[in-house]
């Protein structure tokens, strides 16, 4: 069991329902029973590209991490691959309870989770990537939700650009030694949490009065010094623990980020409740590694 916690890297599950949820309360939808099968799908693909990550990567973890679980020898790769396939299935079979307009959105999400592992994680291309399959699985929540996407589309590109701040400090994860990609994330940080911060342009609901502003606000501080935090010290110190470091807290940071986009939405409730699973994914990743 902890070989697969491992291998799924389980505190990082705890990262994904707000994908949904945010793009539902983007779209002025309140969750409901396509909101629930949309987190189902996400949790599905998530966890497929967390074992189809490891299965492409057995040959490199071989040498640079011989203790994860495919090349210490606990997991199988044929199960590893196994496992991706079956969780892309189910995700898809989700999706496609969810409606059509989610299982329209979720083809491309996990083509693009398969593309990412199998093809471009070690290309130029890698970042954008999953960036873009992020994004996508905000598009998910809004598709399920509301049969459309529109509405979420800024939402999804903040989210987006988080991702890929995050995924650009992992490329240097494992050998550290680089401090022009904390800065860049650092820089990012800044932008995306001021633009959460930031007072919607139109009132949508209710929820836009003094609460729904003190928690957004409150909750873009919080994904501001989660992830600028130990990017500050990567960039002291590039060493490839304080990198990877930074990249747990990047992980963790999305949480808060969802719900400020929650609360931004008008949706201050559901945001706080995604925000309560941040210290649930902080202990669990303290036992099992979310990078």
């Amino acid at each position: 069991m902890r070989a697969w916690a491992e291998l799924l890297r389980v505190p990082a599950v705890f990262t994904v329902p707000g994908d949904a949820l945010a793009g539902a309360a983007a779209a002025g939808v309140r969750p409901g029973r396509r909101s629930v099968l949309a987190v189902g799908a996400s949790l599905c693909l998530y966890e497929a590209g967390m074992a189809l990550n490891d299965w492409a990567d057995r040959e490199e973890d071989a040498v640079a991490r011989p203790h994860r679980p495919l090349p210490s020898g606990r997991i199988r790769p044929g199960a590893a691959l196994a496992a991706a396939g079956v969780l892309t299935a189910a995700g898809l079979a989700l999706a496609a309870r969810a409606g059509r307009p989610a299982l329209a959105v979720a083809v491309p999400l996990a083509a693009t989770v398969w593309a990412y592992d199998v093809r471009l994680k070690h290309t130029p291309a890698g970042p954008a990537a999953m960036a873009c399959a992020r994004s996508l699985d905000l598009l998910l929540g809004a598709a399920a939700a509301a049969g459309s996407v529109r509405p979420a589309l800024a939402p999804a590109a903040v989210l987006g650009g988080h991702t890929y701040a995050v995924t650009l400090v992992s490329r240097r994860e494992a050998e550290g030694g680089s401090t022009a990609a904390p800065l860049a994330a650092l820089a990012a940080t800044g932008l995306l949490a001021a633009s959460v911060a930031r007072p919607p342009a139109a009132d949508r609901g209710p929820d836009r009065g003094p609460y729904g502003a003190a928690v957004r606000v409150a909750l873009a501080a919080g994904y501001a010094t989660t992830f600028a935090r130990p990017l500050v010290h990567a960039v002291l110190h590039p060493s490839p623990p304080l990198t990877q470091r930074a990249v747990g807290g990047g992980i963790r940071a999305m949480i808060a980020l969802q719900g400020g986009l929650m609360a931004r939405a008008g949706a201050p409730g559901t945001a706080l409740l995604t925000a309560a699973l941040a210290p649930v994914a902080a202990r669990l990743a303290r036992k099992v590694s979310t990078t």
